[in-house]
């Protein structure tokens, strides 16, 4: 009887030593699961980390924007940039603070990732959740066409920011409601989604020409707003996209043609 038992117990263990390897075999044939998630190069940081004033409204991580949902790589809601380019906002920010506003950013690294979100949810022509704040006078279909979308974004390359001007004390910005009705971007300031900024003519990521930095529709009040944001980042090494007043790049970028795809997280550039 012993004998036997000792048997049946010997048995049982070769049994669970052939599946405990063919479970590792198993994992270890899965590129899923032994991949590790991509990190940002050490010439990474969090904005936080670098100025703790500057404001941070991350619409990708939420519902708020054209997509209407949030969007593919952004774990948290965290400015990363290239450390020259976070500087650089630092400085920025020190001119902007002795007059009374602060900078806020929406967008800053954006991972290759949500790129590609965008480019799927542009070829999706009957998803418009979204149109009548963000693109309401422009066709879908023309997305591509117009320079709205592209495959590729000068955010993956890690010196970009979008942002705006916030005058001091700053409001709280009220938590958009998905499903809520939605305002045209380039309505009336009184109208358009409240989201603390100065007026700057069009609400951020309003697709059409009203957005241009330099529109001559753009006067008055609007005007100078955009050029107050304008030329604190220039005074630093950052250049407009003339098509957005919002989008800014630091100049000389450290990465000129890497396009990354790290999450947006801490973890991305802890130790950095």
């Amino acid at each position: 009887m012993r004998m036997t038992g000792l048997a049946s117990a010997l048995r049982a263990r070769a049994v669970i030593g052939a599946a405990a390897l063919l479970a590792f075999a198993g994992t270890a044939a899965s590129p899923a699961a032994a991949a590790p998630e991509p990190r940002a190069p050490r010439e990474f940081v969090a904005l936080d980390s670098v100025d703790r004033t500057i404001l941070q409204e991350m619409r990708y991580t939420t519902a708020h924007n054209f997509v209407g949902e949030p969007i593919d790589g952004y774990r948290q809601p965290l400015c990363v940039l290239t450390r020259p380019a976070a500087e650089a906002l630092h400085r920025a920010q020190t001119r902007l603070l002795a007059r009374g506003y602060t900078l806020k950013v929406y967008d800053c690294y954006r991972p290759q990732r949500a790129v590609d979100h965008f480019v799927r949810w542009a070829e999706d022509l009957a998803d418009e959740r979204m149109k009548a704040e963000f693109y309401p006078l422009v066709a879908k279909e023309r997305l591509f066409a117009d320079g709205y979308i592209a495959e590729k974004s000068g955010h993956s390359r890690g010196s970009t920011v979008d942002l705006t001007v916030v005058r001091l004390p700053a409001a709280r910005t009220r938590a958009y409601v998905p499903g809520e009705e939605l305002t045209s971007c380039s309505g009336p300031y009184e109208e358009r989604f409240p989201d603390s900024s100065v007026d700057m003519g069009t609400g951020y990521d309003c697709f059409d020409t009203l957005s241009h930095t330099e529109d001559p529709r753009i006067t008055g009040v609007q005007r100078a707003n955009r050029q107050l944001l304008k030329g604190a980042l220039e005074a630093e090494g950052f250049v407009n996209l003339p098509e957005e007043w919002w989008h800014f790049t630091f100049k000389p970028e450290p990465f000129p043609a890497t396009f990354f795809d790290f999450p947006v997280a801490r973890r991305s550039v802890a130790g950095h």
